[in-house]
C-alpha cells in the first residue's frame, strides 16, 4: 500500500455546496477507513465569515450529508471535526493572501503537516487564475526544498477550445503542469477504471479488441431527471459540454487507447492523449449533419405525473435551442479502429438512470446457424458503469430440444457480489490519489485540449450551421425517433433497463 504523507488540504470555495455534499463525506470515509495520514488537517477558505467552530458545524456536525453515514459514531465524528479549520479572504478571491499564508504556516507548525499543501479550487473556473496568481505571490506554489504543493481544479475546464487553452496557460503561469490535477469524478468510478483491466488483463478480450472482431462501440449516458434548479447554468452549457466533452470522451479514450508500456500515470496518460488525437474531427456541414443529433425533452406524463418540458424549466430561455440530448457518430483514424463506428449519446429525462459501454462483436464469417435464430443476436460485452455496476457477456446457446435453435444467454458479474469489499466512491478515490501524488485518473492539459479540439466543430456547427435542427422527444422516452438513423445497418441503440441483465429492447411510456 502506498504511504500517504502528512499534509494539509486547503479548500477554496469551502462554504459552497460541493464541500459539504461531496468532499467532506469522502474525507470522512477515508478517515473511518484509516486511509488519512497521521497528521492531516483541512483549512476551508471562502469569502464568508465563519469561525472554526461554525465551519465545523456547517460541513460536519450539523451537515445533512453526514447524518446518514454508515456506522456513524459521535466520538469519531468529533475527532474528525477537530481536523477542520477556516479562514476567510475578505470580499473577493483576487486579493493578497498574506494573512492566508500566515495561517497556513501557523497550522503547519502546530499540526506537523511537513509543508505538504494541496489546494482544491471548488470555485467557478473564472477564479482559477486569480487564486493561482495570489498563491504564487506568497510562494505557496514552491516546495523550497521541502514538502509538495499541488493544485486540484474542478470541471468545467473551459467552455470551448480557446477558453480551455487560456485556462491552461493561466494555471501554468503559476504552477508546473506536474502540480496541476484536473478532476473528473467519472474517472473515479471503479467500473471506469476496470475498462483498463478488462482490456489488458484478459486474453479472451485483448486479442479481439480491434476492427477485425468488433462491429461497433456504443456508449449511453442517461439520466431520468431533468435540469432541476440548474436551468440557468445548463442553458449556457448543454449536454455536449456538460457530459460528452469530459466524462464520455474520457471513457472513449480508455476504449480506444493502445496498450501503455506499463501501468504508471505518465504512460497511461500518454496513450489517452494519443487516443483522443486519433478521433476523426468532423469538419464539413454534410458530415456534421449526418453524424450528430441534438434534441430537447418536451412535456409529457411519466408514471402518471406531469413532467415539464425543458423550455418550461426555471432559468431556461423560452426559445432555447440548448440540447438536453446529444448523439454523436464518429470514427477513429488508426489501424486498430479503422472503419469501426463509435456511437455516444447522453441525455436527460430518459426512462432510467444508467451509464454503460456496449462492445458489439462481429458475426462469424461462416454462419451455419443463420436460419436458426442466431441472426441479429450478436455477441456483446456490456460494461455497466452505473448503477448495478458490473460486466455482462451475451453469447449464443442452443435451446434444448430438437434442431439448432439459438438463443442469447447472459454471463454476468456484479461488484456488489464481492464479499467484504469496500468499493470507494469517486471523490474518495480521487482525493486519496491526489494526496499520494498519483495523477493517473486526472486529466492533463494536452488531454483536455485534444477533447475540445474534437468537440469544437460540432458546437460551432450547431450554433451557425445550415439545416441544423433541434428535435423534440417526450420526457421519459429514449430520445427522438430519428436517433436510430445514426446507426449503420439494421442495428439500433441498446435501451438498457435499470438492471444490468435487463434487455427489453423497448420502453413503456405512461
Amino acid at each position: 500500500m502506498i504511504k500517504t504523507e502528512n499534509q494539509m488540504l486547503i479548500i477554496f470555495g469551502a462554504s459552497g455546496d460541493l464541500t459539504a455534499r461531496k468532499l467532506v463525506p469522502a474525507l470522512f470515509r477515508l478517515f473511518q477507513e484509516n486511509q488519512l495520514p497521521e497528521n492531516f488537517i483541512v483549512l476551508g477558505v471562502s469569502r464568508s465569515y465563519m469561525s472554526d467552530d461554525e465551519f465545523r458545524k456547517k460541513v460536519i456536525t450539523e451537515s445533512s450529508y453526514l447524518k446518514t453515514a454508515p456506522n456513524l459514531k459521535q466520538d469519531v465524528l468529533k475527532e474528525f471535526a477537530e481536523k477542520f479549520f477556516y479562514e476567510d479572504v475578505g470580499t473577493e478571491y483576487d486579493t493578497s493572501y498574506k494573512a492566508l499564508e500566515e495561517r497556513i504556516t501557523s497550522l503547519n507548525g502546530k499540526h506537523h503537516t511537513d509543508e505538504n499543501y494541496m489546494f482544491y479550487l471548488s470555485t467557478p473556473p473564472s477564479l482559477y487564475e486569480a487564486i493561482a496568481k495570489n498563491l504564487y505571490a506568497q510562494e505557496l506554489n514552491r516546495s523550497r526544498g521541502v514538502g509538495f504543493k499541488r493544485l486540484i481544479v474542478e470541471k468545467p475546464f473551459g467552455y470551448d477550445l480557446e477558453s480551455a487553452k487560456q485556462l491552461n496557460k493561466g494555471l501554468q503561469r503559476y504552477f508546473k503542469e506536474s502540480q496541476i490535477y484536473r478532476i473528473d469524478h467519472y474517472l473515479g468510478k471503479e467500473t471506469v477504471q476496470n475498462l483498463l483491466v478488462t482490456r489488458f488483463a484478459n486474453s479472451i478480450f485483448e486479442p479481439l479488441w480491434n476492427r477485425n472482431y468488433i462491429d461497433r462501440i456504443e456508449i449511453t449516458n442517461a439520466e431520468n431527471g431533468g435540469v432541476g434548479d440548474r436551468g440557468g447554468y445548463y442553458d449556457g452549457s448543454g449536454a455536449l459540454r456538460d457530459m460528452f466533452q469530459n466524462h464520455l470522451l474520457q471513457i472513449v479514450s480508455l476504449i480506444v487507447m493502445e496498450p501503455p508500456i506499463d501501468a504508471n500515470a505518465q504512460e497511461i496518460r500518454n496513450e489517452k492523449v494519443k487516443a483522443l488525437r486519433s478521433l476523426r474531427i468532423m469538419r464539413n456541414d454534410k458530415e456534421l449533419h449526418q453524424h450528430t443529433i441534438r434534441a430537447q425533452y418536451v412535456s409529457s406524463t411519466v408514471n402518471g405525473e406531469e413532467v415539464k418540458g425543458y423550455r418550461e424549466e426555471k432559468g431556461v430561455h423560452p426559445n432555447s435551442t440548448t440540447e438536453t440530448y446529444a448523439a454523436i457518430k464518429f470514427f477513429v483514424d488508426n489501424w486498430r479502429w479503422k472503419d469501426v463506428p463509435f456511437y455516444v449519446r447522453t441525455a436527460k429525462r430518459m426512462p432510467t438512470k444508467v451509464t454503460e459501454v456496449v462492445i458489439h462483436f462481429k458475426a462469424p464469417h461462416h454462419q451455419i446457424f443463420k436460419e436458426s435464430g442466431a441472426f441479429n443476436k450478436d455477441n456483446k460485452l456490456i460494461i455497466r458503469i452505473q448503477p448495478d455496476e458490473g460486466i455482462l457477456v451475451k453469447f449464443g446457446v442452443k435451446v434444448p430440444g430438437q434442431g439448432f435453435k439459438v438463443e442469447r444467454a447472459n454471463l454476468d458479474f456484479y461488484y456488489s457480489s464481492l464479499a467484504e469489499t469496500n468499493v470507494m466512491q469517486a471523490y474518495e478515490r480521487l482525493l486519496l490519489d491526489a494526496m499520494q501524488g498519483d495523477a493517473t485518473l486526472y486529466a492533463r492539459a494536452d488531454e483536455v485540449e485534444a477533447a475540445w479540439n474534437f468537440v469544437d466543430p460540432i458546437l460551432k456547427y450547431w450554433k451557425k450551421g445550415k439545416d441544423v435542427r433541434v428535435y423534440g422527444y417526450a420526457a421519459g422516452a429514449w430520445g427522438p425517433e430519428n436517433a436510430d438513423d445514426l446507426i449503420e445497418g439494421p442495428g439500433t441503440w441498446r435501451n438498457p433497463g435499470p438492471n444490468l441483465t435487463d434487455d427489453p429492447g423497448f420502453c413503456v411510456i405512461h
